[in-house]
């Protein structure tokens, strides 16, 4: 029998939920400290405007990893809903035509991407100041796409597969040799940020190399076996895990939306003080994402079983998760913003003070977001994309880019700071009010496919 037949098939939802959210949270919450440490490096190490140039190059890493999740997510959740029908010879069949699918779409966008590098740049908003740290950081990172990819890909099946422990001993691995190689190439061999980019590559593929181990496994079910040509399961892939790319995709929006604005409206120290606060967000931001990465492959599996209560379960005990975990991140902001300023090595008075003031208002946003993934992650983790769609195309895109054109000439900077919070909170508002009453009070299940 297969692992993740053992755990989600015969464990109470409860029981199954903390056993994939812990590890997952552990997993994704070292991943942060070491992003933010990352900052840390690059702000002491080299500079505020590397820092910054740093934050610019962002978006070619949401390129990449949101192709990751397309493939990753609709793969993983086609293969759970086949586990938890009892096929196993599909599920198999799913994850090598995912496999396959990552290499043929990374190596395509990458090397379009290589060529048209400085265009990219100056369109996530680089200058004639940021320009040579940016390309220097985007280049290391699009001939490393593949490596991203595959790592991402591979732990969303593993832990499809019921192995969330091994996907956090390899995130904790990549967290850990990420800090000792930042230290090393941007204090000892003075590499800047080609150093801090080299440095996230190699661990990366360490941690790659970790979950390999999974495939020797003798309870594992993720096998490659010999394709043929299947165009219905291809589309399903996509299709389903299309709000994870919109997901992901959202983030170089929101990254080139706040420095637009910022930049228009506040200049250069806007653009740092940013930094600050997009590094803590990546924290942040994990943290519900491992929410979703927990629930993801439950309630796949559930839904090919037709265990409706169980659903039911995993979704009010990833609610009361997410809004504690937004109250603990709003207390944090709020009473700790002028230390979480000061770790980032911020000389400049007037950036410190955009920083922290911009921590306290950003920071309300979390009380919404978590809401907002546990419904995205629902509708795509029983193939139900449209919604999924639209919960990610409204939160990520339409509404956070109204918000950052209008709010700013209402509130002042004030208003590129709540620019995020308000687009949260509106989405996950009509979530609570239309969506998850018809949810709980369904008693049945249709196939969305």
């Amino acid at each position: 029998m297969a692992n993740v037949n053992e755990k989600l098939g015969t464990q109470s939802a409860a029981k199954s939920f903390f056993q994939y959210f812990i590890p997952t949270l552990i997993g994704m919450m070292l991943m942060s400290v070491n992003i933010v440490i990352d900052g840390i490096f690059v702000g002491n190490g080299i500079g505020s405007t590397a820092l910054a140039s740093v934050n610019i190059a962002v978006p070619v890493f949401s390129i990449i990893i949101s192709i990751a999740l397309l493939i990753g997510l609709g793969g993983g959740t086609l293969y759970s809903m086949a586990m938890g029908e009892g096929n196993e010879q599909r599920a198999k069949h799913i994850f090598t035509l995912s496999i396959l699918l990552v290499f043929l779409i990374t190596i395509t966008t990458t090397g379009i991407s290589i060529l048209n590098i400085e265009r990219l740049a100056l369109l996530f908003g680089a200058n004639a100041e940021t320009l040579p740290y940016v390309l220097d950081y985007m280049t290391v990172l699009l001939f490393s796409g593949l490596i991203f990819a595959l790592e991402v890909v591979v732990s969303i099946f593993i832990r499809n597969d019921g192995a969330p422990k091994l996907a956090m001993i390899g995130l904790v691995a990549t967290a850990v040799i990420n800090i000792g190689l930042n230290y090393w190439m941007i204090f000892i061999l003075h590499l800047e940020v080609t150093g801090a980019a080299l440095a996230t590559t190699i661990a990366t593929g360490i941690g790659l190399l970790i979950y390999t181990i999974h495939f020797f496994k003798k309870d594992s079910g993720l096998k490659l076996v010999r394709l043929t040509w299947d165009q219905q399961s291809m589309t399903s892939i996509l299709k389903i895990g299309f709000p994870g790319f919109l997901s992901e995709a959202g983030m170089g929006v929101f990254v080139m939306g706040y420095n637009v604005a910022l930049a228009y409206h506040v200049g250069t120290n806007g653009l740092a003080a940013f930094s600050v606060i997009n590094y803590l967000h990546v924290f942040m931001f994990l943290a519900f994402l491992s929410i979703g990465s927990t629930i993801q492959p439950m309630i796949s599996y559930y839904y090919g079983a037709k265990a409706i209560d169980k659903i039911k379960t995993t979704i009010r005990l990833s609610e009361a998760t997410a809004l504690a975990l937004g109250l603990l991140f709003i207390a944090i902001g709020y009473l700790g913003a002028d230390m979480l300023v000061d770790i980032f090595g911020v000389a400049n008075e007037d950036i410190a003070n955009l920083a922290t003031t911009g921590i306290k208002l950003f920071f309300v946003g979390y009380l919404f977001m978590g809401i907002n993934f546990i419904y995205m992650t629902y509708y795509q983790s029983i193939g139900s994309t449209t919604p999924a769609n639209w919960i990610t195309l409204s939160r990520g895109f339409l509404l956070l880019i109204i918000m950052l054109l209008v709010l700013p000439f209402l509130f002042g900077i004030n208003g590129i700071w709540l620019s995020l919070p308000a687009a949260e909170g509106i989405v996950a508002i009509l979530l609570i009010v239309f969506a998850r009453k018809n949810i709980m009070q369904r008693n049945t299940l249709s196939r969305q496919l």
